[in-house]
């Protein structure tokens, strides 16, 4: 039946081309959209995490629920002992403190409300490899009182690198503080609306504004983005779960999440539409083939091959059909994801983004084997219904078709 069913292929040759065609473009088109929306969800996850969330972040128990509005009610006291800790966990690349704070930035002229954060300069700068500088330059280590500011609070303000801005903002105990800054640069995130209102100062200098020693937050940078979830596990396990909670940078990122479902639900039904186009192409390949043949298969039945025979030589048939156009789709995707990649897709800036990006082609295993089996089993599956309707076809009939 199989060596039967393997001649009937290569001697069909323009019916088997039709079909094969129809396949290996299907396929194709799933292995490329498929890497493509791959490639759109790691890029944008990386931007999240090295420019402004990290992999990890570890905070005082209730910090994430309610520390927005007062985080400094939620201080870590002991940050060089909690620190020690959650490097000793392997896969931990760095642990770096910031303190959270929000108020009022002073340009001289007027007042704009801002949220800030405390960083460690050097250390954030070797984490924030997608925080882009557009003007002035990084903080760093030597900066006891100098300030970055997102790109849209610097067009409100008309701020520029070397301008002086006042940080005004209430105490741990409630008094009014203010500090004077130089601003260092101008940064520009993933996010048009972090941008519009964020600022960085040295971790010393936003302790010394908050009257503390404590610090509100460990951002954690991993080696390998895809160990965040097993080092999560690991971190919540060494902590004490009544002092410390642990989160994940996509469970912090609500625009991560919906962009995520989004997309997702956009891939699921072009990968419909093509399973669809798929089936029908090569359903109406099949059924003119098998028709084209109801002579031959009568011939087959008058010979005393079974209906069940004939079906399942057709049903066979349309397996390697399936098999050769499945596999040719995931090789021509693979060239073609292997091409596009090494020149790139310029990208715009997503929606609520700054940053225009170069897409590429991600080959995915599972993106592969899930294209291998949309265009195999859409074949096997188009091969049915005309299969069960040529043998249901009386021999006397089907055999006047070779008059």
């Amino acid at each position: 039946m199989f060596r039967l069913a393997l001649r009937n292929v290569f001697r069909q040759k323009i019916r088997s081309a039709m079909t094969l065609t129809a396949i290996v473009f299907g396929v194709t088109g799933l292995v490329l959209s498929g890497g493509f929306v791959r490639d759109m969800f790691v890029q944008l996850a990386e931007a999240i995490i090295h420019s402004q969330l990290g992999h990890l972040q570890v905070n005082k128990l209730g910090f994430f629920e309610l520390g927005s509005r007062s985080p400094e009610k939620y201080m870590i006291a002991d940050p060089r002992a909690v620190r020690a800790a959650i490097t000793a966990v392997p896969g931990v690349e760095d642990a770096m403190a910031r303190v959270n704070f929000s108020g009022l930035l002073n340009n001289g002229k007027t007042d704009m409300p801002v949220i800030g954060e405390g960083v460690e300069a050097d250390r954030e700068a070797r984490l924030g490899s997608y925080l882009r500088i557009v003007a002035g330059r990084q903080l760093n280590d030597r900066d006891g009182y100098g300030i970055t500011v997102g790109e849209g609070l610097a067009e409100k303000l008309k701020l520029q690198p070397g301008d002086r801005v006042t940080v005004v903002m209430n105490t741990a105990e409630g008094a009014l503080n203010s500090l004077e800054f130089e601003v260092a640069g101008v940064f520009q995130s993933f996010s048009k609306d972090f941008d519009a209102r964020a600022v960085r100062i040295p971790l010393a200098a936003a302790q010394e504004l908050m009257n503390t020693r404590g610090i509100n937050t460990f951002v954690v940078s991993l080696k390998d983005t895809a160990q965040t979830d097993p080092t999560a596990r690991l971190l919540a396990d060494r902590l004490d779960p009544a002092r410390f909670e642990v989160k994940t940078w996509y469970a912090l990122s609500d625009f991560y999440q919906s962009a995520h479902d989004l997309y997702e639900r956009q891939f699921g039904v072009l990968r419909f539409i093509i399973l669809v186009m798929v089936l029908l192409s090569v359903a109406n390949s099949v059924n003119m083939g098998a028709f084209e043949r109801v002579g031959e298969f009568g011939t087959m039945m008058a010979l005393g091959n079974r209906r069940g025979q004939v079906f399942r030589l057709i049903v066979t048939e349309n397996v390697l059909l399936g098999l050769i156009g499945a596999a040719a789709g995931v090789a021509l995707g693979v060239i073609l994801a292997l091409a596009i990649s090494a020149i790139g897709i310029p990208m715009p800036p997503p929606p609520n983004a700054n940053i225009g990006y170069t897409a590429y082609i991600r080959i995915v295993p599972e993106e592969l084997a899930l294209s291998f089996a949309v265009g195999f089993l859409a074949t096997v599956a188009a091969s049915f219904f005309p299969a069960r309707r040529v043998t249901r076809i009386p021999v006397v009939d089907a055999l006047r078709q070779n008059v």
